[in-house]
Formats: structure tokens, sequence, C-alpha cells
């Protein structure tokens, strides 16, 4: 019986266990209060129609708002027939085929839907429609921002990184100096953007362009589709460069400089211990600045607020438009679904890709 009592009594590791739960009970409950019930009261408003600052009664629409924001179709354009002859009609100009107007052929009802783009397919022309064109386009635009800026400000971030964990003068100054650009605050440096890139004297990225004869000097950077998203980019890439160095530099030195002695000793060349140790030992840090990084870009709101406004949308600058503008609260609740759902994917993926492991 003494041993029967003894053998029920809980170890010292499952005591601890208890007490390690007992200790985080107030940071779950403090999670679940800021976090988890407000995320869920969002997921709920998703499949309602309530209106900001309405009194109107909550309806629930299921799925209805997130086939607004993500219904397309395609339809068949056909051509344009020439009454006399009986076919179809062709462009004077560049001898191709006439289409109908994709507003012919669109549905309309119970949702209208406007044209996204169009193709060819085997000799037939087909047009694209979105029910909610600009939130397509939003995605579209904060997805090319997404992967651009994190992979340049990766490869930037790195060489920064390779360079400050050096030995050389100055360095505690040069890491001090590389921190500035993050510690301006983002509407200010993206207002000071806005006034370098203007399309006038007052736009130093003009005028400089203008001298290495690059253009008039009145480029408009942020009014046209081409340079828009490359201007927004380059000033993330400028801005948060050093928030990835920042990072990668920390994992750098928790690498032990006893394994580069020890790959030198065997004949490995510094190619060889970049590829096989650095970017072996950095994969943890590397996974977190990358996950870091990409949630932050992914609601990316700011940059796109100031110097673009309404012109061009992010997920989350779309989703300001439809809470404040709109008052579509159950829409703009979708939205923000949406978003999380894709920092979901990018964050499982970088960590399945990069083979981040928990310890056990």
């Amino acid at each position: 019986m003494e041993r029967q009592a003894r053998s029920r009594r809980p170890s010292l590791a499952e005591r601890e266990e208890r007490l390690a739960y007992l200790l985080l009970l107030p940071t779950f409950l403090v999670i679940l209060l800021i976090a988890i019930y407000p995320l869920g009261k969002v997921f709920h408003s998703s499949l309602t129609n309530q209106r900001f600052a309405s009194g109107e009664q909550v309806e629930f629409v299921g799925l209805g708002n997130y086939k607004i924001l993500l219904g397309l179709t395609i339809k068949e354009l056909p051509p344009t027939i020439d009454e006399q002859t009986g076919k179809p009609e062709r462009n004077p100009e560049t001898n191709q085929i006439e289409y109908v107007r994709p507003i012919q052929v669109l549905p309309r009802q119970p949702v209208r839907y406007r044209e996204l783009g169009q193709f060819s397919l085997l000799g037939k022309r087909y047009v694209i429609g979105a029910s909610d064109r600009d939130f397509i386009l939003a995605i579209g635009n904060t997805l090319v921002f997404t992967i651009a800026s994190v992979f340049l400000e990766t490869v930037l971030g790195l060489i920064i990184a390779l360079v400050m964990n050096s030995k050389f003068k100055l360095r505690g100054a040069m890491r001090a100096v590389m921190l500035i650009p993050w510690a301006i605050p983002t509407v200010v440096s993206a207002r000071m953007w806005q006034w370098m890139l203007a399309p006038t004297r007052v736009g130093i990225i003009n005028v400089l362009l203008q001298k290495l004869e690059i253009g008039n000097g009145q480029i408009p950077f942020l009014r046209t589709d081409a340079w828009a998203l490359p201007a927004i980019i380059a000033v993330d890439v400028w801005k948060t460069t050093p928030f990835m160095a920042l990072l990668l530099l920390a994992g750098l030195q928790l690498i032990p400089q006893d394994i580069y002695e020890a790959a030198e000793v065997d004949g490995a060349g510094k190619v060889r211990q970049f590829w096989s140790i650095t970017m072996l030992l950095l994969k943890p840090t590397l996974a977190v600045a990358l996950i870091f990084r990409t949630l932050d870009a992914l609601r990316v709101f700011d940059v796109f607020q100031v110097l673009l406004a309404q012109t061009r949308y992010s997920m989350a600058t779309y989703n300001y438009y439809q809470l404040i503008g709109n008052r579509e609260m159950g829409l703009s609740s979708a939205i923000g679904v949406i978003i999380f759902l894709f920092i979901f994917v990018f964050a499982t993926m970088y960590i399945r890709l990069l083979g981040v492991e928990s310890d056990e």
C-alpha cells in the first residue's frame, strides 16, 4: 500500500509543469480578453451586414461579404458583327477583330461585376470580371508590395548585417547611423519622400535624374500606374531594411566564432562557410525576421495612405475606406479576416520552407 501511495505522488517534473501553468494563467486570461475575444468578434461581424455607428438591425449573411469581396467570373467576349457583311468587324488600323464591350456580357444581378482584365485563349477572347474590383486589385498591390519589399529588405539587410558583424573602426557609430531611417516615424518618412518624389523642382529625385539626363525632370512617380508601386516599395525598403539588418545581426552574433576557425582549419573557403555555417545557423533568426516583416507588410497602411491616398489601395487602406468611408463594418471585418488568413499562410510557409521546428 505504501508503495502504491508513493507511486501515485506526482513527480518533480509534473509539479513544475503544474506550477508553470498556474503562473501562465494570468497571461492566458489577458490574451483571451485583449486578443482572442476581439478576434472572435471580428470573425462574427464578418458574417453579418453590420454597419458602423448605425442603429440598423444586424442580419446574418453568412459568407455573403466574402462573395462580394472575392467574387470572380470569366465570360467569353463575342466579336462585333458587321450588319452588312455578317462577319466580325476589324480595326482598320491594326486589322484585329473587334469585340463587344465587357459591360455587355458581365453579370449585373444580384451583384454588378466590373472588368478586371482580358486575355485570349485558343482564338477566343475572354474578360475577367470582379464583384469588387478595387479589393482584388488591392490584394494584388499588397502581395506585390510584400514579396518585393521583403525580398529586397532581407537581401540588403543580410549584407548590412554581415558588414556590421565584422570588426572595423567606428563600427558602433555605423550601427547607430544605420538605424536612423527605421527610427523616423513612418508617416514622417512617407511625407518626406512625397516631397522628394514630386514631379517639380521640389522633388530632388527628379532633379538628380534630369542632371543625369534621365527623364525631363517631371516624372510623376506617385501618379502613374507604372511608377506608383515601385516608388512605394523603394520608400519601404529604405525605411525598413535597418530593422531586418538589426534582427539578422543579432542572429549572427549568436554563432560561435570557433566554428568558423574550425572550418578554416578544414580548408573551407568564405563562400562555403557562408552557405554551410552562417545560413544554416541563421535559419531560426531568418524565419522570425521574415515572419515579423511579412506580417507588417501584408497589413501595410500608412505608406499607401500618405503617398497614394485613394488612388491605389492596399488591403488595409481599402479596409479603412470601407469602415470609415462607407461604414460597412461587416465588409471591413471580412477584409480583416482575409488579411489574417494571408498572414497565417505566409507564416506557415516560412516555418516549413526554412525547416524551423520547436525543441521538444
